[in-house]
């Protein structure tokens, strides 16, 4: 996530498996300034913004084709197989 970062598309498509964009904000962020802006923007703002502060992404963000997972979620992984 730090060197690379998450494209528009993949962001959207990540966001989409989890449930929206919300769901992908790491509340617990030591960010927390970034937090409330995110919160308190307009919605089309939000994606460019959490974009541009990987930091607030829950991580680890896991794929598998077209199925992600955000957060440690081991159990889920484990099905992929």
């Amino acid at each position: 996530m730090k060197e690379k970062g998450m494209s528009k598309g993949e962001f959207n498509s990540v966001a989409q498996a989890n449930g929206g964009i919300d769901n992908m904000i790491d509340t617990n962020s030591k960010d927390k300034d970034t937090l409330l802006m995110i919160q308190y923007i307009a919605e089309e703002d939000k994606l460019e913004k959490i974009l541009e502060n990987p930091q607030v992404i829950k991580t680890p963000v896991v794929r598998n084709g077209k199925q992600s997972t955000i957060g440690y979620q081991p159990e889920v992984w484990k099905k992929w197989n």
